[in-house]
């Protein structure tokens, strides 16, 4: 069995991690930490894990922390970068579900988010955990960061493209919507659903903390001899729960018909098992991916003209968040990458 615990239990993705680490068959929990909480039974504060989890939240202890084989660190920005080092000195594996690690470059994190970094080593070391791409480096990794849920939903999108070359990577646009959880589990006034009910709103489209993540990762797949990735982001809020449609337009380089490129999504993904290119003609919805580590991609180029459109759909709490970590905990372990995170999605 594997001993893990959860620092940060308290927020959507928190909870999300438990909701699947309780039923999976190879995990035993350990710890999850909360210091405002501390004490509390987590099924109290989350009744629907009565009966799953008889544990309560404690305080993130250094010494109880480090007896476990992997620590899931579901906290803001900022936490992760003061505690992991310790963790990982003393032979623990780390997956951050914040930012604190996904960027290489130390000088564009602290710009974006407005702090200096504690621990500069282990980003350089840290393996993004798209497992689409880097199945090979997470499997034997100390510490993984997680992608964020647009990065997830944006790459997956464009990266058959990009690999290819057959599109202009300085002409890229996403149109990206998800929902209010994705701002986390708190009290703001703007993210209440009497604000946001019966309607829908821009946010950050003068620049957004996931642009810079995203044209990592598409650097690192892009063609060789190709220019750097060039994205305009405009993130969306939508008056639902969860989910993230990412509509992405990209300029074609040639002529490639839309069977082609249909064909080329479908052999890319085809061992994925975590990846659904949609038949010809679909439009994915976000509802079908609810609850589950799926993303559905579909294709259309409009009018037979030099742009295609791509569109991505996630759970921005499951696979744009705490399944993918699964995802990635299940690779590290060498345990099949499946295990825990095969049931359907949630419909209605």
């Amino acid at each position: 069995m594997i001993k893990v615990a959860i620092v940060g239990g308290t927020g959507y993705t928190g909870v999300e991690l438990l909701r699947l680490l309780v039923l999976h068959p190879q995990v035993s929990l350990a710890a999850i930490t909360s210091r405002a909480l501390a004490g509390q039974p987590v099924a109290e504060l989350f009744p629907s894990l009565r009966g799953h989890c008889d544990l309560a939240f404690c305080e993130p202890d250094l010494a109880q922390l480090a007896t476990c084989d992997v620590v899931f660190f579901a906290t803001p920005h900022g936490v992760a970068q003061a505690q992991v080092p310790e963790l990982v000195a003393r032979g623990v594996r780390v997956i951050d579900l914040s930012a604190d690690f996904r960027l290489r470059d130390i000088a564009t994190w602290e710009r974006w988010y407005n702090q200096s970094h504690a621990a500069p080593e282990l980003a350089a070391e840290a393996v993004y955990g798209l497992p689409e791409v880097n199945r090979e480096q997470i499997a034997g990794a100390r510490l993984v960061a997680c992608p964020g849920c647009y990065p997830t939903a944006i790459q997956l999108g464009w990266i058959p493209l990009l690999e290819r070359n057959l599109v202009e990577p300085g002409h890229l646009v996403a149109s990206a919507a998800s929902g209010a959880t994705g701002a986390g589990r708190q009290g703001k006034t703007e993210l209440l659903l009497a604000e946001n009910s019966d309607s829908f709103r821009a946010y950050a489209s003068g620049g957004h903390r996931h642009l810079p993540e995203i044209e990592q990762g598409l650097r690192r797949v892009q063609a060789a001899g190709s220019a750097e990735p060039r994205v305009t982001f405009v993130p969306h809020l939508l008056p639902m729960v969860r989910g993230i449609h990412a509509t992405l337009f990209a300029r074609l380089n040639g002529d490639s018909g839309l069977a082609e490129l249909q064909e080329l999504y479908e052999q890319r993904y085809a061992a994925e098992p975590f990846v659904d290119v949609l038949p010809p003609g679909s439009h994915p919805q976000t509802r079908s991916v609810r609850g589950s580590n799926m993303c559905r991609i579909a294709l259309a180029r409009p009018d037979d003209r030099d742009t295609v459109v791509v569109m991505s759909v996630i759970d921005n709490l499951a696979k744009g968040a705490s399944a993918q970590a699964i995802q990635n905990m299940n690779i590290m372990f060498g345990l099949n990458e499946k295990l825990g995170l095969e049931s359907p999605a949630l419909l209605p």
